[in-house]
């Protein structure tokens, strides 16, 4: 359908990539991915014939169509949602966007259905909606189109989970071929058959999904080096002899034969594996240490209009959770995450931050952390208020490790593209660290080598973590603790998420994420409950023996519930002291004087020893018990 013959493409000094082939069939499912910068986009300007490459060919089949998204903002006029979706869009990137069938009106509507639109939004002007909305009624018009060849730059940034299932599913029904610029591990998995790989200005072909890319990788670079090796060992001990022998009358003729042969080695020797330079790195500085509480909610209200997100919401983070919330779209995470970093007041209740806490609120709309009339290092420099030790220096090794270097820390913020902005707004985190940090779909717009540098970061962080991500990679890899928020209620679960999954009983580890309240027990025990006293009788004021009875009753229920509260409260006593105590303990060991005295270290680290078997004991008693106690009250 599509042959690309050693194609280059150049701006300036810098080489974006050289001699790139390529032949992409019908059936193909293919995966760009590469560092930020490589040329993804670039590559698909140039399919697209909006850009000239310097060298070399591509050339479509005849009767070839295509369908592009691009990354950011599309168009949005006076057009309704309905008329984009049917080709209405007055820069329609399809190349067969001739004037739309209405046959196809009830296929539009439900697509539009699929990717979150309601029915009263069809006939709304696309300019009065946000743009990640936008783009969704521009990817709507391409799956009505249909084109032979689907070109996708980072279709999932804007969808919301439901919608990004719904999609997932539907392009593995898909009747053309397809080849998507993607950060997400899962929707890569789903639906490639090959991965192409932008990297070091080269182009490389990998068969199957991204976990097999990943594995193919690793084989042909340890075989790559493999190979580099074993030459360049050949090579030096030709030439040692060379060197040794070279001059000597009687042994020239051999020591010209091994020159022959280095030459002839060189010829077709294997270059050393390339590495990707450009990568970001960094590790979150470590906090400082808060109060074992570190954000307590008492009895908060929140509600947008009529619409009432939490009623006595009561809720308690402790140091060194790692927590991730999922639930449905519109339960209330994002909510909950802003009310925990005060970014919005609360209409009652109370917040309340631990001894010695530090919020840092991480946006899913990453300019909610950034002011675009500012230019990158101005935005790092804003820090100081909070930071009065920040320097310009420190501000620009930051930005350096996430890949802002040089001139770049010039750029306004306001043309910075999506994975920039999101760097940006992780290197602000450095800058004045918290030991609160909450997240909000942090992984959004980053490459995935980012993305793994933004886990391997936060696996070392300290503090305390509470996050929100679609990402099942990054949820495994980063959490201890699950909170499934719905209809206004917290159900904890007291372990990572594949406990989540066993505990919820969930068929689908994505779409657990955003599934109803998944433990049918407490609901049932509910319903129960109702139906009982809706089937109790009601006649006349009750007597003394029956509130005395129903008195003995409500007392016998509750007596265990008391008696978990107490057992809770003691454990959360005894760690507190435990974790004192190890304070002071460590204190002394770190003494000098400590070591003046025979055998006094070796005591206290016996002593120091059988605190922290103690505190993890308790710790985990506790953990047991504070569910119970959860489930208990519901």
């Amino acid at each position: 359908m599509l042959t690309i013959a050693d194609v280059s493409k150049s701006y300036g000094t810098r080489t974006l990539f050289e001699e790139v082939s390529l032949f992409i069939a019908r059936t193909d499912r293919l995966g760009l991915v590469g560092p930020n910068g490589a040329g993804k986009s670039t590559l698909f300007n140039l399919i697209l014939g909006e850009e000239a490459p310097d060298a070399g060919t591509i050339t479509w089949e005849r009767g070839a169509d295509f369908g592009f998204l691009p990354q950011e903002s599309a168009p949005a006029g006076d057009e309704t949602v309905l008329h984009i979706a049917l080709g209405h869009a007055p820069h329609a990137d399809s190349s067969h966007a001739d004037d739309p069938d209405y046959t196809l009106e009830p296929r539009a509507k439900k697509i539009l259905a699929g990717l979150g639109f309601r029915e009263t939004d069809f006939e709304r002007p696309c300019r009065t909606f946000s743009g990640g909305w936008v783009m969704r009624a521009h990817l709507a018009r391409l799956l009505v189109a249909e084109p032979a060849l689907l070109l996708l730059d980072e279709p999932t940034n804007h969808l919301d989970l439901e919608a990004l299932l719904w999609f997932q599913e539907y392009l593995t029904r898909y009747p053309g071929g397809l080849v998507v610029i993607s950060h997400d591990r899962a929707f890569l998995n789903a639906l490639c058959n090959g991965i192409l790989e932008l990297r070091n200005q080269r182009l490389h072909s990998y068969t199957g999904n991204y976990d097999d890319y990943l594995n193919e990788k690793d084989a042909r670079h340890a075989q790559q080096a493999a190979v580099y090796k074993n030459q360049q060992r050949e090579i030096a001990h030709l030439q040692k002899f060379v060197d040794r022998f070279g001059a000597k009358a009687s042994l020239a003729s051999r020591a010209k034969s091994k020159e022959k042969q280095i030459e002839r080695l060189q010829e077709v020797a294997v270059e050393a594996p390339e590495e990707d330079i450009r990568r970001v790195s960094f590790r979150f500085p470590q906090p400082p240490r808060s109060g074992l509480k570190v954000v307590t909610l008492t009895h908060v209200q929140q509600a947008y209009g009529n619409h009432v997100v939490y009623r006595d919401l009561n809720f308690q983070a402790e140091r060194g959770q790692r927590l991730v919330l999922v639930g449905p779209n519109g339960a209330g995470k994002s909510t909950l995450l802003k009310i925990l970093g005060g970014v919005i007041p609360i209409q009652g209740g109370e917040r309340e931050l631990g001894s010695n806490v530090k919020a840092g609120y991480f946006a899913q709309n990453r300019l909610d952390n950034l002011n675009p009339k500012l230019t990158v290092l101005e935005e790092a420099m804003a820090m100081r208020a909070e930071n009065p030790e920040l320097t310009e220096r420190l501000a620009r090794t930051i930005l350096g490790g996430f890949l802002f270097r040089k001139d770049d820390v010039f750029k306004p913020v306001s043309v910075l593209s999506g994975g920039e902005k999101s760097r940006l707004a992780l290197a602000k985190l450095l800058l004045a660290p918290p030991n609160l940090l909450l997240m909000d779909e942090p992984t959004t717009h980053l490459d995935i080598a980012s993305i793994d540098a933004l886990v391997n970061a936060l696996k070392q962080f300290e503090g305390t973590l509470i996050f929100i991500s679609h990402d099942v990679y990054c949820i495994r890899a980063l959490a201890n603790q699950v909170l499934h928020v719905h209809a206004g209620r917290l159900t904890p679960y007291a372990g990572n998420y594949d406990y989540y999954l066993e505990k919820s009983r969930a068929t689908n580890e994505r779409a657990a994420l955003t599934a109803g309240f998944t433990d049918a027990r407490p609901m049932q025990a509910a319903a129960a409950q109702t139906s009982a006293s809706n089937a109790a009788p009601r006649t006349g004021p009750k007597t003394k023996e029956q509130k005395r009875a129903e008195a003995e009753a409500r007392a016998q229920r509750t007596a265990p519930m008391k008696a978990l509260r107490a057992k809770v409260g003691e454990l959360e006593r005894e760690i507190t002291r435990l974790e004192q105590m190890q304070a002071e303990l460590t204190a002394a060991l770190e003494a000098p004087e400590t070591y003046t005295t025979p055998g006094r270290a070796q005591h206290l680290n016996r002593e120091l020893s059988t605190t922290v078997d103690r505190l993890q004991t308790a710790t985990t008693e506790w953990e047991q018990a504070a569910l119970e106690l959860s489930e208990m009250e519901k």
